[in-house]
């Protein structure tokens, strides 16, 4: 069982002005799929407070990291520039997946700027601020994951299908 932080980035989250409705999905998802909710937290969209979660996450084994917020064209999204900033290596290719999927159902989706990368032993994925964007994207990719965490975690070495 992997072991899961979800970080909210959200103003009027971290205000306690807005539910963080986006966050809560993605603890529904990830438990109702065998995975371990370690930490949750909300922060304010400042660069500095998404760094320093996404940190103390890593730094304590954390295998999976899930954010939703502050991936837009807003000038306070940073979230995708914090995430590169503590990054070890890219992981892009989950972001692009999440990316073209969601351009299958909104062309909006080619707004997003989410990244994903590795730090440490760490899988940081970057999810929109919405409930709906979340679960499409986050159910999309799942599957996945638990090849692509047992491969970082040198549980696995192949990705080649039999």
């Amino acid at each position: 069982m992997y072991k899961v932080a979800v970080l909210t980035v959200s103003d009027k989250g971290y205000e306690g002005k807005r539910e963080d409705l986006s966050g809560k999905k993605i603890i529904e998802i990830i438990e109702n799929n065998g995975y371990k909710l370690e930490k949750y937290d909300i922060v304010a969209d400042e660069k500095d407070q998404i760094k320093e979660k996404l940190i103390e996450y890593s730094n304590a084994n954390i295998e999976l990291i899930l954010t939703t917020g502050g991936t837009g064209f807003s000038k306070r999204d940073v979230t995708p520039e914090a995430t590169l900033e503590v990054a070890d290596r890219l992981a892009l290719g989950i972001s692009d997946a999440i990316r073209n999927y969601s351009m299958t159902i909104t062309k909006r989706a080619m707004l997003s700027r989410a990244v994903s990368v590795i730090r440490k032993n760490s899988l940081i994925v970057n999810l929109p601020g919405s409930p709906k964007a979340v679960e499409e994207g986050l159910v999309y990719i799942l599957d996945v994951m638990d090849h692509a965490l047992a491969i970082l975690e040198g549980d696995a070495s192949e990705c080649a299908r039999k």
